[in-house]
């Protein structure tokens, strides 16, 4: 171990101080109560600053980030957050707001919800939207609970079934359980897409709407996309529209124009905005006019949403222009399939054809077999990824595969960045033909190899002296 390698707390001496307080303004500080005063002094590490400094300094460069490298995961739209984004949201008429103060010093704020409205509106082909969602899923339970006041307003009390494609994701199911209704699955065909055939029987007069997303998690568009909101609207359905995979979606076509009557979007993929470790996100939610008369009745948050957020996203639609946003979807797509193409012949490729911004494999071409133990897998391949400075795509997601590779390069990623990926790609898939071992003790140059996550995620150790 290095020395900057320890914890702050190891590097405690008694004496040492690495800060000075700002001075008290106030001539006369209030006591504090004495129940809430310290019994005794909290243990607080003694360090200099420069051991502060350079603590902080090492902690940032243990974790991988999209600032740090190519970050190719798949349904989660990993992008460059430009730097100008931030700098709108710390304008100090921005920044210094507080959800509680007068209509009259919010109005810069009111009026960026009314631009941002209007232009996700014209995005979309959606009516209007309401940002109080804070992340995607919130924004789904959101647009399901707006499905039910629909049908709950005009009487059709019955409608508790949602229909979901065995290809989405994770969360639609999760929401729609949380919502109170009944998931019912329909399959896809061996193209990746929805079985128009085995949709047909399940639309009964119980069935509120259908869950999906276009291009759906495999990267695959929904060409019957039509033939299916004709079918759901038919039968008295609605159709919700999941929208992680909007990226490539972006100025080419419209889920309104689709069909689809509710849809989220998440500001923190399609946008830009800061993503991951859990937050911050937004996720608004878009709904045709006659869905939007139930709007009043939904409320799933105090105020409006995350605010920062959305004013970061509303800088990268003026950064891109009405002109230039069709040119988003366009480089994401164009990289997702010369990565795909470029890499076919090493990686198992189980659906052929032009994808959109993201596609699957489903693992390595010569990986010993599936159930082979000496055959690398598609875990042992991202890990081996860390090696090379890169982070690991999607792995076995979607379910659909055995060993399903999922990698979705956005359109930030120039193209000396994509080349370096393939040829790492093509070196771990060499290198698992030769030597498996070596990728399944990978990763070998970072600060941890292959932690237990399962025993990480049930009994985290959050606490230094939890370590003692």
């Amino acid at each position: 171990m290095k020395y900057y390698d320890k914890l702050i707390f190891e590097l405690s001496q008694e004496g040492r101080k690495g800060y000075s307080l700002p001075v008290n303004k106030f001539p006369q500080s209030p006591e504090l109560p004495v129940q809430l005063q310290r019994a005794s002094a909290p243990r607080l590490p003694q360090v200099s600053e420069p051991e502060v400094v350079r603590h902080y300094n090492n902690l940032s460069q243990m974790n991988f980030g999209v600032d740090t490298g190519f970050y190719p995961l798949g349904s989660c739209t990993m992008k460059y957050n430009p730097k100008i984004n931030e700098e709108v949201c710390a304008l100090p008429g921005f920044a210094g707001l507080h959800p509680l103060m007068p209509a009259r010093l919010t109005q810069g704020a009111c009026k960026v919800y009314e631009a941002m409205n209007a232009a996700l509106a014209e995005i979309t082909g959606m009516h209007t939207f309401t940002f109080e969602p804070c992340a995607g899923a919130h924004g789904e339970l959101t647009g399901l609970m707006l499905m039910r006041t629909y049908h709950m307003m005009r009487g059709d009390l019955k409608r508790t079934k949602v229909i979901v494609p065995d290809s989405a994701h994770g969360t639609n199911p999760a929401s729609a359980a949380v919502c109170g209704l009944e998931v019912v699955e329909v399959k896809s065909l061996e193209n990746g897409r929805i079985d128009v055939e085995a949709l047909k029987p399940l639309l009964t007069d119980e069935v509120a709407g259908i869950m999906m997303t276009n291009p759906n998690t495999l990267g695959l568009f929904e060409t019957q996309i039509l033939e299916i909101a004709k079918l759901v609207h038919g039968a008295g359905g609605l159709l919700y529209y999941d929208g992680a995979n909007m990226n490539p979606m972006l100025g080419v076509v419209r889920p309104g124009d689709m069909g689809f009557d509710i849809m989220h979007l998440n500001l923190h993929k399609t946008f830009s905005t800061p993503h991951g470790g859990g937050g911050p996100g937004s996720g608004p939610v878009g709904m045709t006019e006659e869905v939007a008369k139930g709007l009043s009745q939904i409320k799933v948050s105090g105020f409006h949403g995350n605010f920062g957020v959305i004013l970061r996203a509303y800088a990268y639609i003026l950064s891109i222009g009405k002109e230039h946003l069709k040119e988003v979807g366009q480089y994401s797509v164009l990289s997702a399939n010369y990565i795909k193409e470029c890499l076919k012949d090493v990686y198992k490729l189980p659906i052929e054809g032009v994808c959109k911004h993201e596609f699957v494999f489903d693992g390595l071409v010569n990986d010993g077999g599936h159930d082979d133990v000496h055959g690398a897998t598609t875990l042992d391949v991202a890990k081996r990824l860390l090696d090379y400075g890169f982070h690991a795509p999607t792995i076995y997601f979607p379910l659909l595969f055995h060993q399903s590779l999922m990698i979705e390069p956005t359109e930030t990623e120039s193209k000396e960045t994509i080349d370096a990926f393939i040829e790492v790609m093509r070196k771990i898939a060499a290198e698992a033909a030769e030597d498996p071992t070596l990728l399944q003790s990978a990763p070998h140059n970072t600060v941890i190899s292959r932690p237990d996550e399962t025993t990480a995620a049930r009994n985290p150790i959050l606490k230094y002296w939890d370590t003692l």
